[in-house]
């Protein structure tokens, strides 16, 4: 059984966050980790390969210092390593990321696929069923629990305040919640390998079939019309009073900002 997951490098916004002129993210000038969902997304593929046996390739779009995630994610235990990195690919949204992700998975033999629902710094959970639909493959999004049954998978799926339980025959695509499991902790001997391991490294010209004119920040429909840093509340005003006296303030302050 042949498993590509499908991690991203995020900013790790508790070292705030920055932009380009352009507005978009300045991913070379932050601190990054793996996204959350997709870790858990691999720690899924991992227990299928621990239970039943399996190749586990994890796949990334980003900057050269994304090969940081695919070390972490071999010293996790995924089997291989494939960056996708070009200056023509910056700046995608939604649709051109998962137009070039799926551009490199057409390379690659798989049965399975899995993403995660989404990433920390767009929260859209487009890019996992953009894919599925330039792949032609089912999708089942969601996921808060995966078992594997000869060539079908099994997926409970969130739903509300209950859940589907979805089957799906392979090859196809599952979007796995940050809540799906607890991930593994890289392990001593494992991060030795996965700095000895050799990283794949492609670019646009190992994309199959992929106009250019649906790649990068050129390719991208969804434009950002303002972006900033947050905005930093000021101090707020102190005072001093008793319990009736503050009842009143507190009452007065809120009808005034029509609270109430």
């Amino acid at each position: 059984m042949k498993i590509v997951v499908c991690i991203k490098q995020v900013p790790d916004t508790k070292g705030g966050v920055k932009f380009n002129p352009d507005g978009t993210l300045d991913r070379g000038a932050m601190l990054a980790i793996m996204n959350p969902d997709d870790k858990a997304g691999l720690e899924a593929a991992l227990r299928i390969k621990d239970e039943c046996g399996a190749e586990v390739t994890v796949l990334t779009m980003g900057l050269p210092k994304a090969e940081e995630v695919l070390r972490e994610a071999i010293a996790m235990g995924a089997d291989k390593g494939i960056l996708v990195t070009d200056r023509v690919l910056g700046g995608a949204d939604t649709w051109a990321t998962s137009t070039t992700l799926a551009g490199a998975l057409r390379n690659i033999d798989y049965d399975l696929i899995i993403t995660g629902r989404q990433a920390i710094d767009g929260d859209t959970a487009q890019v996992g069923p953009q894919i599925s639909e330039h792949l032609d493959i089912p999708v089942i999004s969601y996921a808060k629990a995966i078992k594997v049954e000869g060539d079908h998978v099994v997926v409970e799926r969130q739903y509300d305040d209950r859940y589907h339980v979805i089957k799906a025959k392979m090859p196809c695509l599952i979007t796995a919640l940050s809540e799906l499991n607890e991930p593994r902790y890289m392990t001593p001997g494992g991060i030795f390998d996965a700095y000895d391991a050799e990283i794949t490294v492609w670019g646009r010209n190992d994309l199959k079939d992929v106009d250019d004119a649906n790649l990068g920040l050129a390719g991208s429909p969804t434009k950002i019309a303002k972006a900033s840093d947050k905005v930093r509340k000021g101090a707020g005003e102190v005072v001093e009073l008793d319990a009736d006296a503050s009842v009143s303030y507190i009452m007065g302050k809120l009808k005034e900002k029509h609270v109430i």
